[in-house]
């Protein structure tokens, strides 16, 4: 288990789990509930590639970052663990 603290986001955390470079696991603590655990979902058996192909870069609102660009962030950090 890998614990990300996201920056400009409200999540104050995403805690990750993977099995080699593929998603096996994802939830955050905080932020849009419903939105957050439907991501967590589309994203486990996915590979971290894939996963920041879909979403690094996105933001949010007059934001420069998102939740789901801060989770890619996260899982390289973790992928580099």
């Amino acid at each position: 288990m890998y614990t990300y603290t996201p920056r400009g986001v409200c999540p104050r955390a995403i805690n990750i789990e993977l099995d080699g470079d593929i998603v096996s696991h994802v939830d955050f603590e905080g932020g849009c509930n419903g939105n957050l655990k439907a991501i967590s979902k589309v994203v486990e058996g996915m590979t971290v590639d894939e996963v920041a192909e879909l979403f690094e870069g996105n933001t949010c609102g007059r934001k420069p970052t998102s939740c789901v660009d801060q989770l890619v962030k996260g899982l390289r950090l973790a992928q580099n663990a």
